[in-house]
């Protein structure tokens, strides 16, 4: 195929990878590094890459109208971001050492896990104390509700601040948002409310992969020629999925969720032990 046909290609599964990025906090880049190394066979570092370049554009689209719609919760973003960034840098680091083989089963593995435990229903939450370092830092919040605004309690801080730390390890790695990884640490551990947990992600996703697409780019791994239509196409995709997820309900997205990222974590695992990924 031609350059321009590659270029249509690219832009149609990544903005896909956008819309599904924003309803469910995935960033987009969790589809867009499988679906161009393992259908169009681009080397997965450029592929990483181009994805850290398309997540920045997705938190850039997506959180802007999640946050003025009162969705994401702010302050926790700001406070869990310090440990993703510090993660992000580690990961980056890494990428040169590690084989592709196994950065590929590293990445289905993180994948596989996070579907799992996304099926699993939101855990009671009412007998438990409130959290004292929540409450010092203000995370607690309130989102927009049919009837009003719906009041929740952040617990379990210090828990998801050092889950944050491994998402941004896998960012940096990976070359993704690890919105998987973020979602989860908010959703399961701190007990923020699902829709919360999917906006926040997308609005921290963008400062995690822009630390370390710094170094992606000073190593040469970030190809204009690939990430531009990467860039657009999430960015479009990102901004249509921002649009509906206000009447979206949480288990269809939990559903969602578990179904997409699951299946590409089969099959990177899978190429990653058959030598499919290089």
């Amino acid at each position: 195929m031609n350059v321009l046909e590659f270029s249509g290609i690219v832009y149609g599964i990544s903005a896909a990878a956008g819309y599904l990025g924003a309803l469910t906090g995935l960033g987009g880049g969790v589809v867009v590094t499988p679906a161009l190394t393992l259908l169009l066979g681009v080397d997965m570092r450029y592929a990483m890459g181009a994805s850290l370049v398309s997540v920045i554009a997705t938190s850039s689209g997506a959180a802007a109208a999640y946050v003025k719609e009162g969705f994401s919760n702010i302050r926790v973003g700001m406070f869990l971001e310090v440990a993703t960034t510090l993660g992000a840098i580690v990961g980056a680091h890494l990428v040169t050492v590690i084989p592709l083989s196994s950065l590929a089963v590293v990445f289905g593995a993180a994948l596989l896990y996070s579907a799992a435990i996304s099926l699993r229903g939101p855990r009671e939450a009412a007998a438990e104390e409130a959290d004292a370092l929540a409450s010092r830092l203000a995370l607690d919040g309130a989102y927009p509700g049919p009837e009003g605004p719906v009041r929740y309690r952040v617990r379990h801080v210090k828990g998801g601040f050092s889950l944050m730390f491994v998402a941004g390890l896998l960012s940096g790695l990976l070359g993704i948002g690890s919105g998987a990884m973020k979602v989860l640490a908010m959703d399961r551990v701190m007990r923020i409310p699902f829709k919360v947990s999917t906006t926040t992600s997308n609005f921290m996703i963008g400062v995690t992969a822009a630390a370390s697409a710094g170094i992606y780019l000073s190593r040469g791994y970030i190809e204009p020629g690939l990430a531009m239509p990467v860039m657009l196409g999430v960015l479009s995709g990102s901004l249509a999925g921002a649009r509906h997820l206000t009447g979206a309900r949480t288990r269809a997205l939990r559903m969602l969720f578990a179904a997409v990222v699951g299946a590409l974590a089969v099959e990177m695992i899978y190429s990653g032990f058959s030598g499919g990924v290089r």
